[in-house]
């Protein structure tokens, strides 16, 4: 039990280790992105598309890779060159059977000498006894391996055994050979997976209602010898005693040629000879083709290890061996049955699919390994997953395993899993997944919660316990298993909202997002519950970031959840060694933020405010923070103030206006930081008058910055310029510029000619013209004589070609996708209007 424990944790750390690859690389993808929620987006689930584009074009009907040779072509070839041996043997024993009974025992019976007689007729019978125990033989053959007790170190085995005597000679030449064959024997049966089948064997076993086909007793004595897997071993030296026979028999009359003396008169007997002749030579022919089916069988299986190569090249592992075995088995008999052409339309692909739908728990377990292999291989992943995709039937299947929770069904369960994780990796294939009615709650059962099973009271909550592996059964593998499929799953959108809508699934991801401020914070911590965490924290940044009215309510959701804002605060607040943690945390909190709802139990929530602050201020020490964790903190920080004023006076009481105001200086923050104080002048309210009247210290930078060929900081300086100028007196005002170095009529150009520069919205800046506009009305405001000067640039003729320009794009503070959401006040018509009259006014 130990043993097959190991080996499963050795297997699941191995899938462990291959997905933190394809997280490393998505987290460079997460550091590049400049995509943000204040300005639209492509279609997708926020940005996972762009994100995901290695994945999607896998997919394209353009982009095709080479096909990989099928190593099991090997076996069918085999197989079919076996069968026209098998079928020609067979041909010339039916005829020699025909001609005998026709031509001798019918024609010349009377005159036959005795010694002819006695031998045709043992011929005859042994002859019949071959053909017999042959047609038996693969039945007995497929008995024998539908139990995989034997699987690795025992594979093939039986058949070798059942050669042993005729190989033997064989194996003294060839020494060497067998030497060498005997270590790769020796490393074989060391592989741990080996291990785990014989463990996975002996708890079948050890509680097994029915028999296994192999074990069965035929007669209550003598039980190992007429055990069935034992009698195609006995079928087997029947035929080669037979033919044996049968060429000694008719090769002793063809060399003695003795049939007895016919007279010249004796017409009845003028053709015996003859007729004899070609019985013995049918006879011959028939047992050597037999023979020579059964050498080139020897040599191929046991000398040249075909099934052992075939394994080996379908990287099956040890445990392989059985499938392998079953399918060189199903092909022979086709070809020989029917055919000699049916074997040659197999494939081990097709071949597992429909043992997965076998009632026999060991068909299931082969059929279940050879396709999570086959799905996991770089080099037929492609070939499998297209054809276990356009197979209703088999999705069904799989997804109807992942509900299996006896212990004696773990593997088949999570072999069920990884076929289902590559499969939801490609579009196509994960919309069919998802179709399938109660895939949800198949995939939320591999989700196993650690928060008490038993109902508590309506006051209370139930605790929240770790859960480890027990009883030999991987609960953490299934988790991460779980949790890759929904992250796969939720590329889409109508996926996102059956997600939403499966009973318990949302507390389920929500519950691994918990990580405690020792789990953060250990260095040595283990692997397996660092991606717990990452992978629940990536589906619900999927999730919530989801557009139109799906998304709405997703967001509801997920922020109703008691556990949703403590968790990511505790990432926050320790997870400085996991900036990748931090990243999808703060994500989260800014697509939350699109809900004024959720805006408020954010900003609620004890710490989240100071915590984001930390970080984009990178308190804990220079360096510490790499930098698209604090750009990400700043966007969710402009995100909480926007149009929220109780957050906007919590930020405030944290006396953190000068610190954005220094911002502004550095490249990485002043961005989020413009963003922030703008909000912060917008939406505190008349009350925080006196507060903000230090944001006019950062007037000077904001002057030079809206000279800055960066569109984004161009921007969002002139939107700041617009709010935080109107904290100033006239007074103030010229001593500011006096101070930056620029005229009134120099700011005045410059916002002339962004307008013009920008004649349609664009998306990247959506906002420019309107804060430009804004600004210009400041500046009309403040000085009259500021008028004339935008007069005789020809402010008014930019105006007009505004109003005739403008869209929708311009009338949203942020979008989710293509969607605008939080709409200005005042609208762009509103503002040039009033830009238009204090033009006029003299």
């Amino acid at each position: 039990m130990e043993t097959g424990k190991s080996a499963e944790e050795e297997g699941s750390n191995h899938s462990i280790h291959l997905q933190v690859v394809e997280l490393r690389r998505l987290s460079e993808i997460y550091g590049s992105s400049s995509a943000t929620i204040f300005e639209p987006q492509g279609s997708g689930v926020g940005g996972v598309e762009k994100r995901d584009s290695s994945t999607a074009n896998s997919v394209s009907p353009t982009v095709m890779n080479p096909a990989a040779a099928a190593p099991e072509k090997k076996l069918t070839l085999f197989a079919l060159r076996l069968a026209v041996l098998e079928k020609a043997a067979t041909s010339l024993g039916t005829l020699g059977f025909i001609w005998a009974t026709v031509v001798l025992l019918g024609g010349f019976a009377i005159i036959l000498d005795k010694t002819d007689f006695w031998l045709i007729t043992v011929i005859l019978l042994i002859e019949g006894a071959r053909i017999f125990s042959r047609s038996h033989e693969l039945e007995w053959q497929h008995q024998a391996t539908w139990s995989i007790s034997d699987a690795g170190v025992n594979s093939f085995r039986a058949l070798r055994s059942s050669s042993h005597f005729l190989a033997g000679i064989v194996r003294t030449i060839f020494r060497p050979i067998q030497k060498q064959s005997r270590r790769q024997n020796r490393g074989t049966e060391s592989n741990p997976q080996s291990s785990s089948s014989a463990s996975w064997h002996q708890r079948r076993k050890s509680i097994s209602r029915t028999w296994t086909s192999s074990d069965v007793p035929i007669l209550p004595y003598g039980k190992w010898v007429f055990l069935s897997k034992n009698v195609s071993k006995v079928f087997y030296w029947l035929q080669l005693a037979s033919a044996t026979a049968c060429v000694t028999l008719s090769l002793m009359k063809l060399i003695q040629h003795n049939y007895g003396e016919v007279s010249k008169t004796d017409t009845d007997k003028r053709n015996r000879k003859a007729a004899l002749t070609i019985f013995y030579s049918l006879a011959l022919a028939e047992a050597l083709l037999f023979l020579l089916e059964k050498a080139y069988w020897e040599w191929k299986v046991i000398y040249c290890k075909i099934l052992e190569q075939v394994n080996q090249e379908c990287e099956l592992g040890p445990s392989g061996m059985v499938s392998i075995k079953r399918f060189f088995y199903d092909a022979y008999s086709r070809s020989v049955n029917g055919s000699i052409f049916d074997g040659l339309k197999m494939d081990v692909v097709s071949f597992a699919m429909e043992l997965l739908s076998s009632t026999s728990p060991d068909e299931q377990l082969i059929g279940a390994r050879v396709l999570r292999q086959f799905s996991i291989s770089e080099r037929f992943s492609d070939d499998t997953l297209q054809k276990v995709g356009v197979n209703i039937s088999v999705i069904e299947r799989l997804v109807e395993m992942l509900n299996w929770k006896d212990l004696q069904e773990e593997e088949i369960r999570r072999s069920a899993a990884e076929v289902l994780s590559k499969l939801a990796g490609k579009k196509q294939n994960s919309l069919r997944v998802a179709g399938i009615p109660g895939a949800m709650e198949s995939i939320s059962s591999l989700l196993r919660t650690n928060r008490e099973a038993n109902r508590p009271a309506a006051d209370e909550v139930g605790e929240k316990k770790i859960v480890c592996d027990h009883f030999g059964y991987g609960f953490w593998t299934f988790n991460h298993l779980g949790l890759l499929i929904l992250k796969k799953l939720a590329r889409d959108h109508d996926n996102c909202g059956k997600i939403g809508n499966t009973r318990g699934l949302l507390p389920k991801i929500i519950d691994f997002t918990h990580a405690g401020e020792k789990l953060l914070k250990d260095e040595n911590a283990a692997l397996s519950q660092i991606l717990t965490v990452k992978r629940s924290l990536q589906v619900m940044k999927m999730l919530a970031s989801t557009t139109g009215a799906t998304g709405k309510q997703l967001r509801k959701e997920i922020s109703e959840v008691v556990f949703t804002i403590s968790n990511i605060r505790d990432i926050l607040r320790h997870g400085g060694k996991h900036p990748m943690l931090q990243k999808l945390s703060i994500e989260i909190l800014t697509s939350l933020a699109q809900e004024e709802e959720a805006t408020e139990r954010i900003g609620g929530t004890g710490g989240i405010l100071k915590e984001l602050f930390n970080i984009f201020f990178e308190r804990d020490g220079p360096g510490s923070i790499q930098s698209h964790v604090r750009i990400a903190a700043g966007e969710a920080l402009a995100m909480l103030a926007l149009e929220s004023r109780s957050n906007c006076h919590r930020i405030l009481k944290l006396k953190v206006l000068s610190e954005l105001v220094a911002a502004l200086e550095v490249p990485v923050l002043r961005v989020n930081a413009g963003r922030i104080l703008r909000n912060l002048c917008i939406y505190s309210g008349g009350d925080s008058f006196d507060q903000l009247k230090d944001v006019t210290a950062c007037a000077p930078t904001v002057l030079k910055a809206i000279t800055s060929e960066d569109k984004k900081l161009q921007e969002v300086m002139v939107g700041l310029a617009a709010e935080a100028f109107k904290f100033m007196t006239p007074q103030e005002s010229a001593l500011m510029f006096q101070r930056a170095g620029m005229t009134n009529v120099q700011l005045a150009t410059i916002i002339v000619t962004t307008l013009r520069k920008y004649e349609d919205p664009p998306t990247k800046v959506p906002r420019i013209r309107r804060f430009c506009i804004e600004l210009a009305i400041w500046m009309m405001r403040e000085n009259r004589r500021n008028a004339e000067v935008f007069r005789e640039l020809g402010f008014e003729k930019d105006l007009e070609c505004v109003l005739e320009t403008t869209s929708e794009l311009e009338s949203f503070n942020i979008f989710s996708g293509t969607v605008g959401m939080s709409r200005h006040s005042v609208s762009i018509h509103s503002l040039v209007e009033t830009a238009m009259e204090l033009l006029v006014a003299r």
